[in-house]
């Protein structure tokens, strides 16, 4: 059968900046549940463990991706969760009721271990505090233990446990998800903004130099958005200098066109987000403007059924444990396009999670590390989404789906890296039969000619990976060309690529 055709044009100049792209924007998250911590990045007893029990296998995927910064411990579980329980002899740590995901919680690994694993790992910490079950002072003293030099009770106290140098953790989260009914100690906007407001003014005041950031609303599905952010803003807007957004996109349905138009969803919150703290601003008269920490994004919807027949109370079970499927990673590639886009305001994101729970990484116990599919897009984007977005003019043929009108067969964001002197075009076709022809205008790079095209496709939008098989898998034999001040776009249906140019 002949292959379909469909066509489309944009034009990308050099002058069409959105922003230069902070590298925090490809974030991930280590939350204590399931397997992520016990099983995932940490198993003493696993033959590639190192002499801190880190699993070396894993700890070389996440470098790979070159991940800038990691949210931690939380994630609901930080809302009932006592720091001091983390530090100190391994031996004296108590066993604790983890009850956001109702496991047993051993605390083997705290702040200190998971900052050495950061370190070994060539990324940052994004650290939650409490701000469910405590407050103000756990906050302050937790913030003393990791960035006090020494000299004071919990500055000391990290040295007496073999941390001479202070970790110096440079952003900061004001509890999670706290509009949440789930969430242990949850707050009304009110609650939480005048907690959060007097927080960050301890915090602030023990290390002037930290980022914070500010609780937003668990999804843009919560009956109290976007009024939560309005609300709780207007308390912290003094101290805070982000704002979270969390969304997980899922395929219940089994519709395969209207989940790839999913990250039109995305666009629409975090438009609605910018609107909301530029309200407040103005509100304020002030001359600070919030940007967005997007610190839990993924796909997540294939573990539910599994997880509600779990049994409680057991140390690192398997929980959240998604199977991505292909189209999994063409909506990835979509939503990582997004926030490109939007790369002017969101500053930091994560995908949620990095290793077994809702994560590109899994691995067995005892056994394997693999990657899922969204690995591939994640891992593109990260390495080569470095430099300058730019803003696309973009003409392409659409479609309506069960929830979304006027769908673009083409999502793209395009990044040019001035110091390597390359041009990167990501592009997806939403089209579920036909090629799509994207004639480009690249006329401002000239001389610019196509070095790699890397192409995600698969005959089966339900394709998995498993520990013994690889089915989704990434080839570099795309199409695409140049032909004079012209890129021909060769994009095959339904799929993800990557076009590198260079000069």
């Amino acid at each position: 059968m002949a292959k379909e055709f469909t066509n489309a044009k944009m034009v990308v100049d050099k002058d069409f900046k959105v922003s230069d792209i902070d590298p925090r924007i490809y974030g991930s998250f280590i939350e204590h549940l399931g397997r992520a911590v016990y099983g995932g990045i940490f198993e003493p007893e696993h033959p590639e463990a190192d002499e801190h029990g880190f699993r070396q296998d894993v700890l070389e995927l996440v470098k790979e991706l070159q991940v800038p910064i990691v949210r931690y411990p939380g994630g609901n579980m930080v809302s009932a969760y006592n720091w001091e329980d983390g530090v100190g002899p391994k031996e004296d740590r108590p066993k604790r009721l983890e009850l956001a995901w109702r496991t047993i919680e051993n605390n083997q690994v705290g702040t200190n271990e998971f900052a050495d694993w950061a370190k070994k790992a060539g990324t940052d910490v994004m650290m939650a505090v409490n701000l469910g079950t405590r407050g103000i002072d756990a906050a302050r003293n937790l913030l003393e233990y990791t960035n006090h030099p020494g000299g004071t009770y919990y500055s000391d106290l990290r040295r007496k446990h073999g941390y001479e140098q202070p970790h110096n953790i440079k952003t900061w989260c004001l509890g999670n998800e706290m509009d949440g009914p789930w969430q242990i100690g949850g707050k009304t906007a009110e609650e939480y903004g005048r907690l959060a407001y007097e927080t960050a003014k301890a915090m602030k005041l023990v290390d002037p130099s930290i980022e914070l950031v500010s609780c937003g609303s668990s999804s843009s599905d919560m009956p109290t958005f976007p009024q939560w952010e309005a609300t709780t803003l207007d308390h912290t807007y003094e101290f805070a200098d982000y704002v979270s957004l969390h969304q997980y996109y899922t395929n219940y349905e089994n519709d395969t066109p209207n989940f790839l138009a999913r990250s039109m969803e995305m666009d629409h919150f975090i438009k609605t987000v910018i609107s909301t703290c530029d309200y407040i601003k103005a509100k304020k008269r002030s001359k600070k403007t919030i940007n967005l920490s997007f610190d839990e994004w993924n796909v997540w919807f294939h573990s539910t059924a599994d997880d509600e027949k779990m049994e409680p109370w057991q140390v690192a079970p398997p929980q959240l444990e998604d199977v991505y499927t292909f189209e999994d990673a063409v909506l990835v590639g979509s939503l990582l396009h997004t926030l490109l886009k939007h790369s002017d305001r969101v500053k930091m994101a994560c995908m949620a999670q990095l290793v077994n729970v809702i994560a590109p990484i899994m691995t067995d116990n005892g056994g394997k590390v693999w990657k899922q599919t969204i690995f591939y897009p994640y891992y593109y984007t990260s390495v080569y989404g470095r430099g300058i977005a730019l803003d696309p003019v973009v003409d392409s043929p659409k479609y309506d789906s069960k929830d979304f009108t006027d769908v673009p067969y083409l999502d793209t964001s395009v990044v040019y890296n001035e110091e390597k002197e390359e041009l990167v075009v990501f592009a997806t076709n939403r089209h579920m039969e036909n090629t799509l022809k994207v004639d480009c205008d690249i006329r401002s790079f000239e001389g610019f000619r196509v070095i790699e095209h890397v192409v995600l496709e698969n005959d089966d939008p339900k394709a998995v990976n498993t520990a013994n098989q690889t089915n989704v898998a990434p080839h570099n034999k795309g199409e695409s060309h140049t032909e004079g001040s012209i890129l021909h776009g060769i994009l095959p249906k339904m799929s993800w690529n990557m076009i590198r140019l260079r000069k």
